[in-house]
């Protein structure tokens, strides 16, 4: 027999502990069964998503509104609980994000990111807040609060919209690096305005938003360094111990940081992209994990946050989260890239594509729930805003995004270009077995084998075409649609994915070593 007990957000009446629940074996059966239908479902709505174009977090909200109060009638309404679960969530989605970006990748886009991710947050949280502060009619303290939630790009959502587009490198690293930083000032200034006492000056708050971040990124980057280091000196006896432990050391920097009265959300997203980019023993079962944990997260947070809203109480909600999420869109949002991008030199069609797909997800609905622990006026009424927005502007900004960046000048924006490559580690062999698919866009349509100039220690060993398969000659020239089987050593792994990447984008001339092939 298995017991449990919540405490509610308000602690115990009286302080006297609740009667114990008792939760017998074939309830619990009733409850992993849902629970196996729900995941199942959300594996099935990522494929609808796919072809769709829709982001599938909607759907993954979707569900959890479909099974909540108005649907099967599973109530549930504990935003504390929510909270709880909603930062651990976050944590490990920030984790997938940073294990799976490339530095060489966002690195000249860091600086732009990093001035996008404070200054830029700061302009849209002023113009947002001045929105709502004439929409509805509420204090500056709370229009500011309103603002802040709704100012933060989520890196579930930017993820993977973004890895399904062929954008520039710099302006994807640019996105994914302010989605990954934005987290942590955004959260220093709900929690301060969620608040019913005194709120200190600006300037303070100001200094206070310095003072954490640069404790996050110090702790981030120390535990990054030392994990990478211990990893690679210390020989684990199995290989499913190198992604648990890096896992378990972006949870570390977490906690070690918000301890340190730092920001634990830079400071996990700086430790996995340390780690990530680091040579590290079974680097692609690493990846493969996080990604598994990711897609956990990511459909448990969505689904958690679709049961706690109650569909019938939105209709009033509707209206302002339309004004809102309109100044935010197509006002603070493009005013915010404006100022802070335009000293880097950023093209205009660039900015633009930076300012339509700063996509909000299930941070603004996590922060949401602050208020309602916080006991704050309105909490329930900012909340609901704050979901209809998220939906509402998903919804408009993901499938349209493709369109916007063939708009922008980006050809073939919605036809994936990049090459798909799954890495299996074959570890007795001291080798990878890389399997490559070859898209509609790619330049290695029309290459032969040996003008894929693979280091040595890689080879092709298998092509699939259509509904067969064959061993390929060096002739043998490659197709749009092919998938292609590599066997590598685990010394040129990473330079045979590169130079894969690099023929795909830039043709048999492509550079050596260019992973972009535009050189």
């Amino acid at each position: 027999m298995f017991k449990h007990s919540v405490r509610p957000p308000g602690g115990w009446p009286d302080r006297r502990p609740p009667e114990v629940t008792h939760v017998s074996v074939p309830e619990l059966n009733q409850v992993l069964l849902l629970g196996a239908i729900v995941m199942l479902s959300a594996v099935i709505a990522v494929r609808l998503a796919t072809r769709t174009g829709l982001p599938s977090l909607l759907l993954y909200l979707g569900l959890g509104m479909v099974i909540g109060a108005d649907g099967l009638g599973i109530g549930f309404d504990n935003a504390e609980l929510t909270q709880t679960l909603g930062y651990a969530a976050l944590i490990v989605i920030l984790a997938e994000g940073g294990i799976a970006t490339s530095w060489k990748e966002i690195k000249p886009s860091v600086p732009a990111a990093a001035v996008l991710s404070t200054v830029g947050v700061g302009v849209s949280v002023a113009v947002t807040a001045l929105a709502t502060k004439i929409v509805l009619d509420v204090d500056w303290s709370t229009a500011i609060l309103m603002g802040a939630i709704v100012s933060s790009t989520d890196a579930a959502a930017v993820f993977s919209v973004l890895r399904k587009l062929p954008l520039p490198h710099r302006l994807t690293g640019l996105l994914e690096a302010e989605s990954g930083f934005n987290d942590a000032p955004v959260v220093i200034l709900v929690v301060t305005f969620a608040h019913t006492g005194h709120i200190e000056p600006w300037y303070m708050i100001l200094a206070e938003i310095a003072l954490e971040l640069t404790i996050g990124a110090a702790v981030g980057l120390a535990v990054g360094r030392l994990g990478a280091f211990g990893l690679r000196h210390v020989a684990l006896p199995a290989s499913g111990l190198y992604p648990i432990a890096v896992m378990a050391l972006c949870v570390l920097a977490y906690s070690g940081g918000a301890l340190a009265h730092g920001s634990g959300f830079l400071a996990v997203y700086l430790t996995a992209l340390v780690l990530g980019n680091s040579q590290l023993p079974h680097g692609p079962a690493t990846r493969g994990f996080a990604e598994g944990l990711g897609w956990i997260a990511q459909i448990g947070l969505f689904v958690l946050l679709g049961l706690l809203v109650t569909p019938h109480e939105l209709g009033s909600a509707v209206i302002p989260a339309l004004v809102i999420g309109t100044i935010l869109l197509l006002v603070a949002r493009p005013l915010s890239v404006i100022v802070t991008t335009s000293p880097f030199r950023i093209p205009w069609r660039e900015q633009l594509i930076l300012s339509w797909a700063g996509l909000r997800g299930a941070v603004p609905i996590v922060l949401a729930t602050i208020p309602i622990v916080k006991d704050i006026p309105d909490a329930q009424r900012l909340f609901n805003i704050t979901f209809v927005l998220v939906v509402v502007f998903t919804l408009v900004q993901g499938p349209t995004l493709p369109w916007i960046a063939r708009k922008a000048g980006f050809a073939g924006a919605d036809e994936p270009t990049d090459l798909g490559v799954e890495s299996a580690p074959l570890e007795k062999l001291h080798g990878h077995l890389l399997s490559v698919n070859v898209p509609t866009g790619s330049r290695m349509h029309g290459v032969e084998v040996g003008e894929l100039r693979l280091p040595r220690g890689a080879a092709v060993t298998l092509v699939v075409r259509e509904d067969g398969s064959f061993v390929p000659e060096p002739t043998t020239v490659l197709r749009r649609g092919d998938d292609l089987l590599v066997v590598t050593t685990d010394t040129v792994r990473d330079e045979t994915e590169d130079r894969l990447r690099a023929v795909s984008r830039g043709g048999k001339l492509a550079s050596w070593f260019g992973v972009k092939g535009d050189t």
